[in-house]
């Protein structure tokens, strides 16, 4: 999907950078999501109510990984660093604590587990998109980061399914035990396969001698922060991880709570809608922004814009149906729609910053995803849904619904403002 001008040889060890990498996400997104799809048999378990469930699902993972994501991606920054490496034990770290989730006896002990998958995955992605940028060009980086980002539906779907189904069979117990433990073996595979072209490539490595000495962490930041194009897109990515990290949470209790249906009925069938609509809808938008914006730049962003506006009525339709059936299959398009700006968004993110900051924009930009996005999406509607509970009973997750459908303007609206300013600012510096 991604090659560089290279021998054949180059470019067969791309396709295995980015298929291995690929694996990776899909392994960090079946870990984070996991939850979701277990959160109503582990409530029930240990007494939780919907502000814990939304704390645990969100701003305890979401805190740490947020936090830790800058450093970690300062440190990825260095010519001296193994991107590799950091990778691999990172993948180690929280594929451990997944499993640890499984043997928490209370509230307090799940989230001190959680905060530790929050802690491992604060080390994939700014790496993994720095690494990415440096082995493709600049022509074909939407689709390679789009390729790499469809570890997040494929992580999902596999998340809510697997989950779902060992939920229903063997509890949630052994189901955080089963997905976890096989990630510290593809730690090992990611440790002595990867290569990291800047300790193994002669030009790259000229390349990093000749450069000046890395940008203090201050430094890298206001460089990131200069960029207009940038902040917007701060916006515009923090409102749609908002909402999709809300919704994909309450969505699946909405269809446990209002369809009747168990984990594994959920898991299995809103997986497979989720899924394959998030696939579909990834691999479109960075094929739209590679196609269009070579033509002009500002298009990068527009198929973003235009799908998070067109989702929103399909949205409140699904949420409105009384027929889960058609709930899901009305949900497939809007799934599709708010997934093209995965790739979209973290290739542009690549190109308004300098070559040395790459990792840093990655982890900017997933910091404020995540912490807004992760940390308050579910938090948010899960204390929203608390406070509708007494007028609305078990319905009140539908009505949570409705306002996040609705709020998906707002994201479209700032996607559409960043395209604006992408022909002065993208890939114009060194």
């Amino acid at each position: 999907m991604a090659t560089t001008p290279m021998s054949a040889s180059g470019s067969r060890s791309v396709r295995v950078t980015l298929w291995i990498l690929l694996i990776v996400y899909i392994f960090n997104f079946i870990d984070r999501q996991i939850v979701n799809i277990l959160a109503e048999p582990i409530a029930r378990d240990l007494g939780l109510s919907d502000t814990q469930i939304g704390l645990m699902t969100g701003l305890a993972f979401a805190l740490f990984y947020t936090v830790l994501g800058i450093p970690i991606a300062r440190f990825a920054d260095r010519s001296s660093t193994s991107r590799p490496a950091v990778i691999a034990v990172s993948l180690a770290i929280w594929s451990g604590m997944t499993a640890l989730c499984g043997l928490a006896q209370n509230f307090s002990q799940l989230l001190l587990a959680r905060i530790g998958v929050g802690v491992g995955e604060a080390g994939c992605t700014p790496p993994a998109h720095s690494l990415i940028s440096d082995i493709v060009p600049p022509e074909k980086r939407s689709s390679a980061l789009a390729f790499y980002s469809l570890g997040i539906p494929i992580g999902t779907l596999m998340g809510m399914v697997i989950g779902g189904i060992l939920a229903d069979f063997v509890g949630w117990r052994e189901a955080f035990l089963i997905v976890g433990l096989p990630g510290v073996a593809l730690a090992l595979v990611v440790w002595f396969v990867l290569k990291d072209p800047r300790r193994s490539d002669a030009q790259m490595i000229l390349r990093n001698q000749n450069q000046p000495a890395a940008l203090p962490l201050t430094d890298a930041l206001r460089v990131v922060m200069s960029s207009r194009a940038f902040v917007l897109l701060l916006f515009a990515g923090s409102a749609a991880s908002f909402l999709s990290y809300g919704k994909t949470t309450w969505t699946t209790i909405f269809f446990q709570r209002t369809h009747d249906l168990t984990p594994g009925e959920v898991g299995l069938w809103f997986g497979i809608v989720g899924g394959v609509g998030g696939i579909v809808g990834t691999v479109l938008g960075g094929y739209l922004a590679d196609r269009f914006g070579a033509k002009n730049r500002r298009h990068v962003l527009s198929a973003p814009a235009i799908g998070m506006a067109l989702a929103v009525p399909l949205a409140l339709l699904a949420y409105n149906s009384p027929s889960w059936p058609m709930a899901l299959v009305l949900l497939f398009l809007p799934t599709m729609f708010n997934s093209f700006y995965y790739g979209p968004t973290y290739s542009a993110a690549q190109g308004l910053v300098p070559i040395r900051a790459r990792a840093i924009a990655a982890a900017t930009l997933l910091f404020f995803q995540n912490l807004i996005g992760l940390g308050l999406g579910p938090l948010f509607f899960g204390m929203l849904s608390d406070l509708l509970q007494p007028a609305y009973g078990t319905e009140s997750v539908r009505y949570v619904l409705y306002g996040a459908a609705f709020l998906g303007l707002v994201p479209a609206y700032f996607f559409w403002r960043c395209g604006l300013r992408l022909n002065e600012e993208l890939d114009q510096k060194d």
